[in-house]
């Protein structure tokens, strides 16, 4: 992939971002993924490559979504994968609530994993614990070779968990062995990268969410140096089988961070929707100013940027959805 992919990407996550902020607090999920969802396909046009979504949005959420298959981009350019959330943390905006973000990974064409929008067992580390978990351990085992990894003392050790009762058992357990529990409602892209920064003081994710949520964060993590594993969660015959469809003929086999994303060059873009602690939320500066605050990076250098953006409105009105 050329490099200069990156930044037409983080040109992307910006649109929807914007799009879907508008919808914050407005108790209008459908509405504010739909905004997302319309702003990311017009600024794909834009973008020179040949692309192919692998990872599709919406099907659980009954919300529209860029369906796996359909293809991104003027046709011109590297052959790509593409893995996209328009909006993560539909909820999360419709109820005002932060970390909400538009979030995209793009890697070269048949290296991305493609997994139906399912759930999907996951756990994440940061770069000093990479290489050294398993998911199959228990997870006392794992609290103990974490915070050996991070320098940590147990009872400092934070572990991040959906709140979900499929969850209480493993949460009574870590809190048992002497960890600190952080618990988030919707958006767990950005909580299972958070461990890949040491200023959010989240050392380990774990739990079951969605699958497509699970590939575009294993971009992310490779990025970051940090490490990965997953295992798809079938809930019936109907969902096997879709595994199996899809190229997985175990559907419930380890899978590795190299099986989630096999390339060695992977793009990851996101910018923040409502505040959030690695990004700032769309903000409204008056007029038609609009600021903006991203993250793109990349596997094959480990460059991670920073990107704050002040938009005109009266120069994008196809942005406007409210």
């Amino acid at each position: 992939m050329e490099r200069e992919l990156a930044m037409e990407i983080v040109r992307v996550t910006e649109a929807a971002a914007i799009a879907s902020a508008q919808w914050m607090g407005r108790g209008k999920k459908n509405e504010a993924d739909n905004a997302a969802t319309v702003a990311m396909r017009k600024m794909f046009d834009s973008v020179n490559m040949e692309g192919t979504v692998v990872i599709g949005e919406g099907e659980l959420d009954e919300a529209p979504m860029l369906y796996i298959g359909e293809k991104l981009g003027t046709g011109n350019g590297p052959a790509v994968d593409i893995a996209v959330d328009p909006l993560e943390g539909t909820t999360i905006v419709a109820k005002g609530h932060n970390n909400a973000m538009t979030v995209i990974a793009v890697a070269d064409k048949g290296t991305l994993l493609h997994a139906p929008d399912m759930y999907m067992e996951k756990i994440a580390v940061g770069p000093q614990a990479a290489g050294l978990v398993d998911l199959d351990d228990p997870i006392e085992k794992t609290i103990e070779i974490v915070a050996k990894a991070n320098n940590k003392r147990i009872q400092d050790l934070n572990v991040i968990i959906q709140e979900r009762d499929r969850h209480q058992d493993l949460i009574d357990r870590i809190r048992a062995k002497g960890a600190r529990v952080s618990l988030f409602g919707d958006g767990d892209v950005s909580a299972s990268i958070a461990t890949c920064f040491p200023q959010t003081g989240i050392d380990l994710f774990i739990g079951i969410g969605g699958a497509p949520e699970g590939v575009i964060s294993a971009a992310a993590i490779k990025c970051l140096g940090g490490d990965m594993q997953a295992r798809l969660v079938p809930q019936n015959q109907e969902e096997e089988d879709r595994c199996r469809k899809m190229g997985l003929e175990n559907p419930r086999q380890l899978l590795t961070l190299n099986d989630l994303v096999m390339g060695d060059d992977a793009i990851f873009a996101a910018t923040g929707v409502s505040n959030g602690e690695l990004l700032a939320g769309v903000r409204f500066l008056g007029g038609d100013l609009v600021e903006t605050d991203s993250i793109v990076m990349r596997s094959k250098t480990k460059t991670v940027r920073y990107i704050k953006a002040h938009h005109r409105l009266d120069h994008k009105p196809h942005l406007i959805f409210v």
